[in-house]
């Protein structure tokens, strides 16, 4: 396949000892955002997750990760699908080792592949099985296959999903068209501009926005911006300049986003300790960084 490219991330220090490998499959471009594989072990027991605008498929192939959601801990389904998130959750880590493989879709990519309307899976999280029957065994069984070969692993599961592509429903081309400027602006975007500019009406937008995205254009275009901000303060900017950068009416505005979207001040963010890769951060993390000086 000549579009493989795959970027490995080798970690053992402070936040544990594993190996992720990453995998952006150029002719899925406009489905998968990223494919990923892990196998190791975190040193923390749990982990924040930050909304991304992408809805994420967990293919548990041992230990099983878990949700942690007003004090109750719920193991994770095998398989589990979470759609559109707009507030920050925690997942627990499994008791030793494991291996996980995770498909980052984009929205359009996840309503194709599911072929249902995703504002029903918005802040949720749900077995595949439930949304696509035996084709979630089909995956399983095809990741098991691998036989432990990461590489294997992952282009074993981007065939599933360009499989189910040919009898996918079709996309609204303008609703589509809307979220794809939302993206690659960062979510610095004028909404009412892009619907004019997209001859749709608001009642359009907003029931398309819905069925296509999982949430609407305005919240769509916030979660975009935040986590422009948050990969822009990760990376040393200051609140005020990322403020501005990102489209922000002024720093204030920044702090209230960031509380609602990620339970943080910019501040506490930018002190904590993260990952290599994305914006979640270890529960404690703060802790951990006070340690760590």
């Amino acid at each position: 396949m000549g579009d493989v490219s795959y970027v490995t991330y080798r970690v053992d220090g402070r936040l544990g000892c594993w190996t992720a490998i990453e995998w952006r499959p150029a002719h899925l471009r406009d489905v998968v955002e990223r494919l990923w594989h892990f196998r190791g072990r975190t040193a923390h027991p749990r982990e924040r997750v930050l909304p991304t605008g992408q809805l994420q498929l967990v293919v548990h192939l041992d230990r099983r990760y878990a949700l942690v959601r007003d004090g109750h801990v719920e193991p994770c389904p095998a398989l589990v699908m979470s759609g559109q998130q707009t507030r920050p959750f925690v997942i627990q880590a499994p008791d030793g080792p494991s291996t996980v493989v995770g498909l980052e879709f984009t929205p359009e990519g996840a309503y194709r592949l599911l072929r249902r309307p995703l504002h029903d899976l918005a802040g949720h999280d749900v077995a595949l099985g439930d949304l696509v029957g035996s084709e979630a065994d089909r995956l399983a069984d095809r990741c098991d296959e691998a036989g432990g070969d990461a590489r294997a692993c992952l282009a074993a599961a981007a065939a599933w999903v360009e499989a189910r592509l040919p009898s996918a429903p079709a996309l609204d081309p303008s609703i589509a068209w809307v979220a794809g400027r939302i993206r690659r602006r960062r979510g610095n975007v004028s909404i009412g501009a892009l619907r004019d500019g997209a001859g749709l009406s608001a009642a359009r937008l907003a029931a398309g926005f819905r069925a296509q995205v999982g949430v609407t254009a305005k919240t769509y275009a916030r979660i975009h911006r935040f986590h422009h901000a948050a990969a822009r303060l990760r990376a040393g900017g200051s609140p005020l300049d990322v403020a501005l950068d990102a489209g922000y009416y002024d720093q204030p505005h920044l702090t209230a986003e960031f509380r609602e979207l990620s339970g943080l001040t910019p501040a506490a963010f930018a002190a904590s300790l993260g990952y290599e890769t994305g914006v979640n951060l270890p529960e404690g993390a703060q802790e951990l960084r006070s340690a760590a000086g």
